[in-house]
């Protein structure tokens, strides 16, 4: 079980943190709405009114312990700034924080913060890709440059081997797993004499344009 400390419980950080404590962690939620937290305190392990913006209020919590804190604000980039540099300065060992806009997200890789999220501009991206390409099934920003895609086996690679398609010479790409017909038919890492069936969904890793070179090529 980990600590999870989530800060701002607009619709992104309250589905994480609702979400997380499902998963049995221990997660504290902070907002300065008394309605946000009281619509929360029953689905998490703590909820409190405060102002994260405060760094004397979040030491009275004594969050210290926490392994993640969430920085979820968005619509006022000061409180978000602030927020991340009162959990820096109380060393929290890994912070993510969620940005509304690239200033914004420059801002806070400014402040050294690693992992920053873009919930709707990455969810936006992943529907226009499959919107784009019905073969598709999902995508997942991985890095920059980089993506996480399921795409269904074409028809053009049924009935050949991995080593025949050559994914990764041609397209850079790296078939990370194989789920098969049945749910709980998953090859990790699959070797590359392995045939490809319908109906089978290929987990791909790669840069963004091999990607969609691969997703075009499919196409045709």
């Amino acid at each position: 079980m980990k600590q999870f400390l989530i800060i701002g419980l607009g619709n992104f950080g309250f589905h994480l943190a609702t979400h997380l404590y499902r998963k049995g962690h221990d997660v504290m939620a902070i907002d300065k709405s008394p309605v946000l937290v009281q619509s929360i305190k029953d689905h998490v392990t703590q909820a409190v009114v405060a102002d994260a913006t405060d760094a004397a209020t979040l030491k009275e919590f004594g969050i210290k312990n926490v392994d993640t804190a969430v920085v979820g604000i968005g619509s006022v980039l000061g409180d978000s700034i602030l927020a991340v540099l009162n959990l820096q300065e109380l060393g929290i060992p890994h912070i993510v924080a969620k940005a509304i806009s690239d200033p914004h997200k420059k801002v806070l890789e400014k402040l050294g913060v690693k992992e920053i999220i873009f919930p709707e501009k990455d969810t936006a991206l992943s529907m226009a890709k499959k919107l784009d390409n019905p073969s598709l099934i999902d995508y997942l920003p991985f890095m920059e440059g980089y993506g996480i895609i399921e795409l269904a086996v074409p028809e053009k690679f049924m009935g050949k081997s991995l080593k025949q398609i050559n994914l990764t010479n041609k397209y850079g790409v790296q078939v990370v797993a194989i789920k098969g017909l049945d749910a709980g038919n998953t090859r990790f890492s699959p070797q590359a004499d392995h045939v490809l069936n319908q109906g089978d969904i290929l987990i791909l890793l790669g840069p963004e344009k091999g990607l969609d070179t691969l997703k075009t090529a499919t196409q045709k």
